[in-house]
């Protein structure tokens, strides 16, 4: 395939939230050598009017802020070619695509670009055929990308339909070496809340006794989305959720996630503990608050005994975070509020203070079974409350993104 940009080009579909900021995070990185960005359609009047798209950013401010920091320096965009739609940033070469909305038509191939980020939210079924309806995720392929990354969770159409071979759902530092070069070629990155989820629950599943869960569920309280109305809206013809179409700005709104879900897929382990999910939208611009409500079986023998309490959990996350998952969890004993975590590069931040545990004893017979005089043996059990922020935008999701994007690259 030849390379007319450089030896190592991005193609990323969309230039939503998660495709821009994704954009500004491959600058910062400087592992790729230029991008090509497909729009689908034209932006604006003229090439300008996407340049000021590309530099601004209402959430997290401007481009020069976010790759120079405050100290007044302007990071260069010009345009090189007005024809071929060709930008430098920052010195990286960056070619926009306008005509193609359906990713079987975007020629990839043409651009030398081999990796994709599908950014656009609209095709994540890696079941669904090329040619089905207005576009499909494997398009890409088709349209001469060698692999695929959609910036969300599949979501399969087809009830019961599991997973194609070649297909899979990856969170950097959870799995991401499950993903093997010579069969995964339409990939998904899973989601926000599944990236930090699954990071909160790594500690409590790699430890012996603390991975003896008997329940849990979580709740996240979740950043506004494009995909909720800005005031209330007529629902959509077949809506079942009247809620998804009332005002965000000045509603708490309570939805639903696909998060436990997802993180079975990218943690087996979950799927033998019943799981509960649920997600309440507020109107904030973005970081995310997971609540997780977790009981553990307490280890107790004759001669040994480990209750599950707040310093062991606690103690737990602090050794992880300083060791295999550095960078990616933080632990935290600040008393934090969510903009304190805006751009947080980690996938999510433990509010240790909030760490709250309570043990009680499950007794193992019925008061029915047992005879005059005789007491029922009782289990210790611990319930622990535990809270984690991430940026559902840039710093824990796109950052997670990114890094999983590299790792797929250099083994192409």
């Amino acid at each position: 395939m030849k390379n007319p940009l450089g030896k190592k080009t991005l193609g990323i579909n969309s230039l939503g939230r998660i495709g821009k900021l994704t954009l500004w995070n491959h600058l910062q990185m400087n592992y790729f050598d230029s991008f090509v960005i497909n729009c689908g359609r034209e932006v604006g009047k003229k090439l300008d009017d996407l340049i000021q798209v590309i530099e601004t950013d209402s959430t997290y401010g401007s481009i020069h802020r976010f790759l120079r920091g405050y100290n007044n320096q302007k990071v260069e965009i010009k345009v090189l070619d007005e024809k071929e739609q060709l930008l430098s940033v920052d010195g990286k070469k960056v070619k926009i695509l306008r005509t193609a909305r359906n990713p079987k038509d975007i020629n990839w191939a043409n651009e030398g670009v081999r990796l994709v980020v599908e950014c656009s939210g609209t095709f994540n079924d890696p079941t669904a055929p090329v040619d089905a309806g207005k576009g499909a995720l494997r398009g890409h392929i088709e349209a001469g990308a060698e692999k695929v990354i959609l910036s969300a969770p599949f979501k399969i159409a087809e009830a019961g339909k599991g997973f194609p071979d070649d297909s899979g759902m990856f969170v950097y530092g959870i799995n991401h070496l499950d993903y093997n070069p010579a069969k995964h070629n339409v990939l998904s990155a899973a989601s926000c809340t599944t990236t930090g989820l699954a990071h909160m629950m790594k500690p409590l599943l790699d430890d012996e006794y603390a991975s003896d869960i008997i329940t849990a569920s979580m709740s996240t309280i979740h950043a506004m989305t494009n995909s909720q109305s800005t005031l209330d809206s007529v629902p959509k013809t077949g809506a079942s959720d009247l809620r998804k179409s009332r005002g965000i700005t000045n509603n708490i709104i309570l939805s639903t996630t696909g998060a436990a879900k997802a993180l079975g897929h990218v943690m087996p382990a979950i799927n033998n503990i019943g799981f509960l999910a649920d997600s309440v939208r507020i109107p904030t611009a973005t970081v995310s608050l997971i609540v997780l409500n977790i009981t553990f079986r307490n280890y107790v023998t004759e001669n040994e005994k480990v209750i599950i309490d707040r310093d062991y959990i606690n103690n737990l996350y602090q050794k992880a975070s300083e060791g295999i998952q550095k960078d990616l969890l933080v632990y935290s004993e600040r008393q934090n509020v969510s903009t304190d975590l805006m751009g947080e590069p980690a996938a999510c931040v433990i509010e240790g203070r909030e760490t709250h545990t309570r043990t009680g004893f499950l007794k193992t017979a019925c008061k029915h079974d047992l005879k005059e005089g005789e007491t029922s043996p009782e289990i210790p059990v611990t319930h622990a409350k535990l809270f984690a922020w991430y940026d559902n935008e840039l710093g824990s999701y796109v950052y997670s993104l990114g890094k999983l994007t590299k790792y797929v690259y250099e083994r192409m």
